[in-house]
């Protein structure tokens, strides 16, 4: 839990390498946000909100304008987390000058502090030019799911040498472009371990190694919104699915036996004439 007042920055979050481990949820909304920003050090308005919210099958969908939206609204209901906006799929990979007038919006519309893109080695020139403009950048390596159709679907990272070598040299060459800290997502645990003991900024995982700089997790895989699927990386808190569906029920019951509105939940109403 952040016991200062002000917001955390990106030199907050470098400082915290080999640390202790840094913790970071994904938000989309302002209640959400509200109600992390005490407990955790980043806030990741990520383009998983596709999923989450907007129940696409990908990532991929998701626009910039909506990015901001969710990003604006994070950001005002926040007041010590570092708040990080994901780049969305085609906003960045044309040029380097491209992303830099997306990310600039994204940090000039929102009041972010970062923006988060994945990619490696082929993105290396893009972090440098971002980060020498004033963008800090967030990186994103291993499983990348705005390239899941060329990676082969969503799939766990570094089983083969080849593979495993290719995330290490790939965390390293952002980190070195000037990315601040890295996501390394779904990436075998040995592999994640040697790119944290390697790389000299946070590495923060997700389906990856204890031994990382610290975790994210999706706020609502977290709380157990969802009960159809359950990733292996993630561990429940809460089972808010279920609450959630027994309230209803028991709102919907109360409403067509007219239980509900009552007295005390109308304006102007006489007990006798409303109940019953």
């Amino acid at each position: 839990m952040n016991n200062i007042e002000r917001r955390l920055t990106v030199p907050d979050i470098q400082a915290k390498k080999g640390g202790e481990p840094i913790v970071c949820l994904t938000a989309y909304t302002a209640p959400t946000a509200e109600v992390l920003d005490r407990y955790v050090d980043l806030l990741l308005v990520g383009d998983s909100v596709a999923m989450v919210l907007y129940g696409m099958e990908t990532t991929l969908g998701i626009s910039l304008e909506t990015m901001i939206g969710h990003g604006k609204a994070v950001v005002r209901a926040s007041n010590t987390a570092l708040v990080a906006v994901d780049m969305p799929f085609g906003s960045y990979q044309g040029s380097k000058e491209e992303a830099f007038r997306n990310a600039a919006r994204i940090m000039s519309e929102t009041g972010c502090q970062a923006i988060k893109l994945e990619g490696g080695v082929e993105m290396e020139d893009t972090v440098h030019f971002l980060s020498e403009r004033g963008v800090p950048v967030f990186g994103h390596v291993g499983l990348r799911p705005q390239s899941l159709h060329t990676a082969g679907g969503f799939r766990s990272h570094g089983k083969d040498h080849r593979e495993a070598d290719q995330i290490l040299r790939d965390a390293e060459a952002i980190a070195q472009a000037g990315a601040f800290a890295i996501v390394i997502e779904g990436t075998v645990e040995p592999v994640a371990a040697r790119v944290t003991e390697n790389t000299p900024v946070p590495i923060i995982g997700i389906g990856a190694s204890p031994r990382c700089d610290g975790q994210v997790l999706v706020t609502e895989d977290l709380v157990g919104m969802f009960n159809t699927f359950r990733p292996k990386f993630v561990k429940r808190y809460a089972e808010l699915n279920g609450e959630m569906a027994k309230a209803v029920e028991k709102f919907s019951r109360d409403v067509r036996q007219r239980r509900f509105p009552d007295a005390e939940h109308c304006f102007g109403a006489e007990p006798r004439k409303v109940s019953g």
